[in-house]
C-alpha cells in the first residue's frame, strides 16, 4: 500500500471518472470507490490505534481506564467505543520527560526531527513532534489539495507569514516545493514591503488567513496599487473559517481578481480538509489520510445524514511520533448531500467549518454563531473588512454589541447601514444588536487568526 501515498498521475484512477487525470495529485486515492476507501480507512484506523496503545503512555492510560484494547475494534460501529482525545489531555501529558513531549511521544526522542507548537491562545501550548517520515506525510497531504486548487510547477508562490515555531504555512512551503512551485518568503517584511515584493517578482499565488488577505488588499490600495493588477491567480486560505463564508470569499475574490480556496488543518492533526477548483460549496475531507467523524452535539452519536450540524472528530492515519486518534477538534460542520463534479470520492463538509463549539452559544435563549454575523457584515459594501462582536450582561439581560467600520467614502451613512444590518441579522440570527460605529482603521488588525468574538458574560 505504500506506493498509494505518493504522486501517481496515471490514467488508472480506479473510480471510473472520465475527467483528465491531471486534475488529481494521486488519482488512485482521490477517486477510489467508496467501499474500497472505507475498507482502507478501517484497516488504517485499527493500525494507528494499536500503534498509539502500544507506544504512548497517554493513549494506553486513556484506553485502559475505558477498559478498551485495540482488539475490541473490529468494525466501523466499534470505532465509536474509542474515547475521544481532548486538547487538555495533551497538555497534561506533555512538558515532562522525555522533554517536552512527555507521555504523548511514541518514538525515541532521537527520531524527532521537527518541532512545532500551537499558539497557546486558549491555554498552555500543545507541542508537536514529527519524524522526517511524519513531515513527509504532512507535506503529501498538502500536495493533494494544492494540486486540487490548481497549484502547478509554473507558479511563483509568495508566503507572507513569519516563519516561527507555529506550524502556520510551513507544510504549504514544503508541499509547494514538492509540486515544483517556486517559493518566495516574505517572513521579515512588513505588509507594504511584501506587496512591493509580490509586484516586483510577479508572484502568481500566495497563502494567508482571510483576515490578512483582506488586510493586504486594503494596504495595497493605500499604496496606490490595485491588488487586481498584481497578477495573483489563486489564494489559499487557512486559520479561520472566512474563506468558506460566501460573502467573505466574494470580498477576497473581488479584491484580488482571482480564485480563493479554503483549507482546514491544525498542528495536532495535520491538513485534513480542502476546497478543490470546482468549489463544491464546502470542503473535501482528505479521507485517504484522515478519518473525519461528525458526532451529535448532545448525544455523541455518529451523524451520517446530510445537513445536520455535529462536532468534528479527526483521526490522522499515518502520523506516528505523536498520534492523533479521535481528536475532538471543537469544530462544527455538516455533511453535504451532494458529491463534487471533480470526481473525487471523498466526502464534502457543506459550507466548510460552520464555527466552533466554544463560539456557538446561547444569547437571549437563542443559539448563536458568530459566522452568521460575518456573512451579514461582509455582504454590505458600505462596511469595511473589520468588525468586533462583544457579548455581555446588563443585569440578567444579555447584550450583544457589533462594532463596525464604514468603508472609505461612506462616512455619515451610519443610520442607513445600521438599518440594513438590523434587517439582515434579524433574519440570520433572530437577535437584536447594539451598534457602534468606529473610524476606519481604528479596530484591531490581525496578520494571523483574528479574535473578533468576545463573550464577557462569565468575566463580569
Amino acid at each position: 500500500m505504500k506506493d498509494l501515498f505518493f504522486h501517481n498521475n496515471s490514467n488508472q484512477n480506479g473510480g471510473g471518472n472520465m475527467l483528465s487525470p491531471d486534475i488529481y495529485w494521486n488519482p488512485v486515492l482521490e477517486t477510489m470507490p467508496v467501499e474500497k476507501l472505507k475498507e482502507l480507512q478501517l484497516i488504517k484506523f485499527k493500525k494507528i490505534l494499536k500503534w498509539a496503545y502500544d507506544n504512548s503512555r497517554l493513549y494506553r492510560g486513556i484506553y485502559d481506564e475505558a477498559g478498551l484494547t485495540p482488539e475490541d475494534i473490529r468494525t466501523w460501529d466499534d470505532i465509536n467505543k474509542v474515547p475521544l482525545l481532548e486538547k487538555e489531555s495533551y497538555r497534561r501529558a506533555q512538558y515532562k520527560e522525555p522533554w517536552p513531549y512527555g507521555d504523548s511521544l511514541c518514538v525515541p526522542l532521537e527520531d524527532v526531527t521537527v518541532y512545532h507548537q500551537t499558539s497557546g491562545t486558549t491555554g498552555q501550548p500543545i507541542v508537536q513532534p514529527d519524524t522526517w517520515q511524519d513531515w513527509e506525510w504532512w507535506a503529501e497531504t498538502w500536495c493533494q489539495f494544492l494540486w486540487a486548487m490548481g497549484f502547478r510547477n509554473t507558479d511563483r508562490v509568495y508566503l507572507p507569514f513569519g516563519y516561527n515555531v507555529f506550524v502556520a504555512y510551513w507544510a504549504g512551503h514544503y508541499a509547494a516545493e514538492k509540486i515544483g512551485c517556486e517559493i518566495v518568503s516574505g517572513a521579515l517584511l512588513n505588509t507594504e514591503e511584501r506587496i512591493l515584493k509580490m509586484k516586483e517578482l510577479r508572484a502568481t499565488a500566495f497563502m494567508a488567513t482571510p483576515t490578512y488577505v483582506l488586510g493586504m488588499a486594503d494596504t495595497a490600495r493605500k499604496m496606490g496599487i490595485d491588488p487586481r493588477d498584481l497578477g495573483i491567480t489563486k489564494i489559499l486560505c487557512a486559520g479561520e473559517p472566512g474563506a468558506s463564508v460566501p460573502t467573505t470569499k466574494k470580498r477576497m475574490e473581488d479584491a484580488w481578481g482571482c480564485n480563493v480556496y479554503d483549507h482546514i488543518g491544525a498542528t495536532e492533526m495535520g491538513a485534513w480538509g480542502y476546497e478543490c477548483s470546482c468549489k463544491p460549496g464546502g470542503m473535501h475531507v482528505n479521507e485517504a489520510f484522515f478519518l473525519a467523524e461528525l458526532l451529535d452535539l448532545d448525544t455523541g452519536a455518529p451523524i451520517e445524514e446530510p445537513n445536520k450540524l455535529g462536532k468534528v472528530v479527526i483521526t490522522a492515519f499515518d502520523r506516528l511520533a505523536q498520534p492523533c486518534v479521535r481528536y475532538d477538534t471543537k469544530d462544527v460542520a455538516m455533511w453535504s448531500e451532494n458529491g463534487c463534479a471533480c470526481g473525487r470520492t471523498h466526502r464534502v463538509f457543506k459550507g466548510g467549518i460552520q464555527g466552533r463549539i466554544d463560539h456557538i452559544t446561547k444569547v437571549k435563549g437563542v443559539l448563536f454563531s458568530p459566522v452568521a454575523v460575518e456573512e451579514a457584515v461582509r455582504s454590505l459594501d458600505k462596511l469595511g473588512n473589520e468588525y468586533e462582536l462583544v457579548v455581555n450582561k446588563r443585569g440578567d439581560v444579555d447584550r450583544i454589541t457589533l462594532k463596525y467600520e464604514l468603508a472609505p467614502g461612506y462616512e455619515g451613512h451610519e443610520k442607513e447601514v445600521e438599518t440594513e444590518l438590523a434587517m439582515l441579522l434579524r433574519l440570520k440570527t433572530n437577535l437584536n444588536y447594539i451598534y457602534e460605529s468606529h473610524p476606519y482603521g481604528s479596530l484591531p488588525r490581525y496578520q494571523v487568526k483574528a479574535k473578533r468574538f468576545k463573550d464577557l458574560r462569565n468575566k463580569l
